[in-house]
C-alpha cells in the first residue's frame, strides 16, 4: 500500500516542503521513520538483502589515491 493511499491524499514534494520545514524535531524524526518504513516494505528499490554485510570498494586505500585527491582539490 502506498503512503498516499494510507493518508488519502497526494501532494507534490514542492507542496510538502513548507509543511515539513515547520515540523518540530520530534515530528521530523517520526516522518523520517515513517518514510523509511515505507521504503523498506517496497523491497524492489535495490538488489540488497536486509541484514547482510556488503563490501564497498573505495579508492581510499589504493596506492597513490590520496595524492591524486589532494591534487584534484587544489
Amino acid at each position: 500500500m502506498q503512503l498516499e493511499d494510507q493518508i488519502g491524499m497526494s501532494m507534490s514534494l514542492a507542496e510538502m516542503l513548507p509543511e515539513i520545514r515547520s515540523l518540530s524535531a520530534a515530528d521530523e524524526l517520526r516522518l523520517i521513520r515513517l518514510l523509511a518504513a515505507q521504503v523498506d516494505v517496497e523491497g524492489d528499490i535495490a538488489p540488497l538483502e536486509h541484514g547482510r554485510t556488503y563490501i564497498v570498494s573505495t579508492p581510499a586505500f589504493e596506492p597513490g589515491a590520496s595524492a591524486v585527491l589532494k591534487q584534484e582539490l587544489r
